[in-house]
């Protein structure tokens, strides 16, 4: 908490800093989980994609067997139909014969005529006898083929459920490694946060002497007039101080901080919005504020924090903390600001 002196020595608390803190945290922590989540459900539609076109192609090809088979069918009753005419008129011969045989039997006339007729009957029986077993062939192939059919819509059907199967054990493979990398991730930002707040603490305490160093959301804010000198970029006295006193702080905490969190103290320069005239050592802000935010990592390296920890950026006028033109609003925006966070 940012502790302020008054007359007295008396001390007060201000629990707003805290509060927005914790709840850019929170915000942070929402969207991460969110983009987790998109990431899962994209995944996800891909996977059930695939399933898709495989249930489609299976339930083309049992459309097609069965087309088939019903084809089969139909020939197989034709076949049925012209063995019955045939055994119908075998029935009617044999029946033909046993008449002519009674008559022949019984003497009556013209036997020679009767044998004849007898003989003619006979070769059309075997020719009809000839043609019905060719029909029993063909009704006996026609079974085969519906066996053979009937085989390979079991065989589509067990893949179908085989499919469906694998689908449902995917779908629920990837639910429970979306809930598993949610809580993994949830611990990893709950303990950045921990040491975080660690670390903004004992910022607190080192620099809570200073009234031109403010805490403003999850950053650490220094107005340039404490750091350099007008219009350049080399740490005066008081700025070596306050960033000998953060390089400790930070050399501590990276030792508290395990290995596997990949974290990184991030340097943000910021100018006021007026230009710079372009014939001194830099030609605009956006140059004077890289060179500052560069000149606060390179001292901070100089006194031992690791340079894999430390981020340089610069904003130029382009991010104020304060709108207008007034003096009070440059003075507020011309700043370094610090802040923890991952890679």
């Amino acid at each position: 908490m940012a502790l302020r002196r008054k007359g007295g020595r008396e001390r007060t608390i201000d629990y707003w800093p805290g509060f927005v803190d914790a709840l850019s945290t929170l915000l942070m922590a929402i969207m991460f989980l969110l983009v987790v989540f998109v990431l899962g459900q994209f995944i996800l539609s891909q996977e059930v994609s695939g399933r898709d076109e495989v249930l489609e192609r299976l339930n083309n090809q049992i459309n097609e067997l069965t087309e088939l088979l019903a084809l089969e069918k139909g020939g197989r009753q034709d076949l049925e139909d012209s063995f019955a005419n045939l055994q119908a008129q075998l029935n009617s011969a044999e029946s033909e014969k046993s008449r002519l045989q009674q008559l022949l039997d019984q003497g009556a006339g013209n036997s020679d005529e009767a044998t004849a007729r007898i003989g003619t009957l006979n070769t059309e029986l075997s020719k009809q006898k000839e043609v019905s077993q060719q029909a029993m062939s063909q009704v006996e192939l026609l079974n085969q083929q519906i066996a053979a059919l009937r085989a390979q819509i079991a065989a589509v059907e067990e893949a179908l459920a085989a499919s469906e199967a694998k689908d449902k054990a995917s779908q629920t493979k990837i639910a429970d490694l979306g809930k598993r990398l949610n809580v993994a991730l949830a611990a990893r930002v709950q303990e950045l946060n921990r040491y975080r707040s660690d670390f903004f603490g004992r910022l607190r305490e080192i620099l809570s002497d200073r009234e031109n160093i403010r805490i403003v959301g999850d950053r650490f804010v220094f107005q340039s007039e404490v750091l350099f000198p007008s219009g350049g970029n080399e740490l005066n006295d008081a700025g070596k101080a306050e960033m000998t006193k953060l390089a400790q702080a930070l050399i501590d905490l990276s030792k508290e901080i395990p290995a596997e969190i990949n974290w990184v103290l991030r340097v943000d320069g910021h100018t006021d919005n007026v230009p710079l005239s372009g014939t001194g050592k830099y030609a605009d802000n956006w140059e004077l504020s890289s060179a500052r935010a560069t000149s606060v990592v390179k001292f901070l390296i100089a006194n031992g924090v690791p340079a894999s920890r430390l981020v340089a950026a610069g904003f130029g006028e382009y991010q104020p903390i304060a709108e207008g033109d007034s003096d009070e609003a440059r003075n507020q925006n011309r700043r370094i600001e610090l802040k923890l966070t991952e890679k």
